[in-house]
């Protein structure tokens, strides 16, 4: 029980550090960090409730998370719907309903991360087929389709096999050369870096809890970082004032819609985020070796500890 008692713990230790990490004003000075710490957030909380679930319901056997499982599984075989030492005591029904919780659970999470992989590869493939019908190559941009809409828009098609770069005749008119090379630049750090396989779990966890707002917040919150992060490694390549630029001049051309599955450089919605991204690369403030070297020990701490507590006797 103790077990189930430390990693109920982390479980509720994760969801407020989530809260405090939304309020939080360092991650925009080192989001590749604070990435790394909301990955280590996500896991720490799935592994953690489900293991917390387990471990209550596997107690009678005394063996840890992983070789109750085994122990349960043998006794299923051999006594059926009876369960054996699981059936014994007074909180039977607690243990049986708490397995019953953490496999439902865990089915939610695969479900929602499997559904969200097969939609976004179903929409990519689509867009890519009309966008055979109706882009075109252009001399001057070498690796990306210029598609003839009047709105400005510029956006990529991550994939393994034909990730594809997108820029529309009206971003074309208000951006000079050297705000376009950041922009795409922006858009195949993305591709290099997939960064649409790191938003995945958030976009799963999104379409698993619905209802539950934290979610979209953590999903919004890590989409923004991500951002900031393909903006990091354009401006190493550029100056930070031309990319801060052709963010502006995105935002004053008005909204385009931006497919399913297709990282923008300007999203649908949330401009102020794109301010938040204008004033960073106008006023860049690094997060310090000790702060990085602060977070990154502590999600390494997080997830050790606990896959570590999923060994440990109950």
């Amino acid at each position: 029980m103790v077990v189930a008692a430390l990693l109920t713990l982390i479980a509720g230790g994760c969801l407020l550090a989530a809260h405090h990490l939304l309020r939080a004003q360092w991650p925009s000075r080192g989001p590749h960090v604070a990435v790394v710490a909301w990955q280590a957030l996500g896991l720490a909380w799935g592994i953690s409730t489900i293991g917390a679930l387990l471990a209550f319901g596997l107690a009678p056997y005394g063996q840890g998370i992983l070789l109750g499982l085994a122990a349960l599984a043998e006794d299923a075989a051999a006594n059926g719907l009876q369960l054996g030492v699981l059936a014994e005591g007074h909180f039977a029904a607690t243990r049986v309903a708490a397995i019953v919780a953490a496999v439902g659970l865990t089915t939610v999470l695969l479900w929602g991360l499997a559904v969200s992989f097969i939609q976004v590869v179903r929409t990519r493939r689509r867009h890519r087929a009309l966008l055979a019908l109706v882009a075109r190559d252009h001399p001057e941009i070498p690796g990306a389709r210029v598609l003839d809409h009047p709105a400005a828009a510029a956006y990529c098609l991550p994939g393994v096999l034909n990730p594809q770069i997108v820029i529309s005749a009206g971003a074309l008119e208000v951006l000079d050369r050297r705000e376009l090379a950041a922009v795409l630049a922006h858009e195949h750090a993305h591709l290099r870096q997939r960064h649409d396989l790191v938003l995945l779990p958030f976009s799963s966890l999104k379409r698993a809890f619905p209802k539950i707002r934290l979610m979209e917040r953590c999903y919004n919150a890590v989409a923004l970082l991500i951002e900031m992060c393909a903006d990091d490694h354009a401006r190493r390549y550029h100056s930070p004032r031309e990319l801060a630029t052709a963010l502006v001049r995105f935002g004053a051309a008005g909204k385009a819609a931006i497919p399913l599955g297709a990282m923008a450089v300007v999203p649908n919605e949330n401009q102020p985020e794109v301010l938040a991204r204008v004033s960073r690369l106008l006023n860049p403030v690094k997060l310090s070796r000790r702060a990085t070297a602060a977070v990154l020990s502590g999600s390494a701490s997080l997830m050790a500890v606990t896959l570590t507590l999923w060994h440990l006797p109950l």
